[in-house]
């Protein structure tokens, strides 16, 4: 974002970070025994998505990060692969511990590698989220936001069902997991989140909320068909959420 920060600027850093000596001694961090869970999902599955822009951007220098990066996204991606099948009760919080929302971080990474003849994580993640979701009904959505969320647990769950059931299968889900959301219901997933003090650590964190809120619903509505009476609502809901947020997606707290 030239506007923020220069691009000369922004290059030269990343130049600086992303070295192949830099992210070997993260890896070997990662392969410690007391280390092998620190990160573990959110930023495992924000890492993957990073090397997964990276590979996929036409640019000399991203070509240059991505292969710097790539023993540390093979590194988590194993880890990932492993650490699903043990974990047997998903985490449905707010905030960093989100299985949901990690795995759709992870997904585009793990969609590539399967492009590329390894289909291992796509299948393990493809495994667990059915396992843990598929068969999930009427979520109880109505008791959302807790006081520092900035993730919804119902429709981060919901966002990612949307990239991996198949577009036929996915509204008849989602029917019946987030019934109501033609009517904006329930009404605390579609109100904006009061944020009484942003310059709280915790608290703040909901303005975040609003923001993921906003992508969410944007992201539903662009996976149900278009005649779909919950499209608007969505949609409506969205721009609130965005309006209310985007002045607090810079600058410092």
């Amino acid at each position: 974002m030239p506007a923020i920060v220069a691009e000369t600027e922004a290059r030269a850093t990343l130049v600086g970070l992303l070295t192949d000596g830099n992210i070997r001694a993260e890896a070997t961090f990662f392969t410690e025994p007391a280390h092998r869970s620190l990160e573990r999902p959110y930023g495992w599955g924000w890492l993957l998505a990073l090397h997964h822009e990276l590979a996929t951007w036409d640019d000399p220098d991203a070509r240059r990060w991505a292969a710097a990066v790539a023993p540390l996204a093979d590194l988590l991606a194993a880890n990932l692969l492993s650490w699903l099948p043990r974990l047997t009760y998903p985490q449905r919080t707010g905030v960093h511990s989100n299985t949901a929302f990690a795995l759709s971080r992870a997904l585009d990474h793990a969609v590539r590698r399967a492009e590329g003849g390894d289909g291992a994580l796509l299948a393990g993640i493809q495994e667990a989220a059915g396992r843990w979701f598929g068969q999930d009904v009427d979520y109880p959505a109505h008791y959302e936001p807790s006081g520092a969320d900035f993730l919804s647990p119902a429709l981060v769950e919901a966002e990612l069902m949307s990239r991996l059931l198949a577009p036929a299968a996915f509204p008849d889900w989602l029917a019946r997991f987030l019934p109501g959301l033609g009517e904006d219901r329930p009404a605390g997933l579609f109100r904006l989140v009061n944020v009484s003090g942003a310059t709280d650590g915790q608290i703040g964190h909901l303005h975040g909320l609003n923001l993921s809120r906003a992508w969410a619903f944007v992201a539903l509505a662009g996976r149900l068909p278009g005649d779909d009476p919950r499209v608007s609502p969505l949609l409506a809901a969205a721009e609130r959420h965005a309006t209310a947020a985007l002045p607090h997606a810079v600058g410092g707290d």
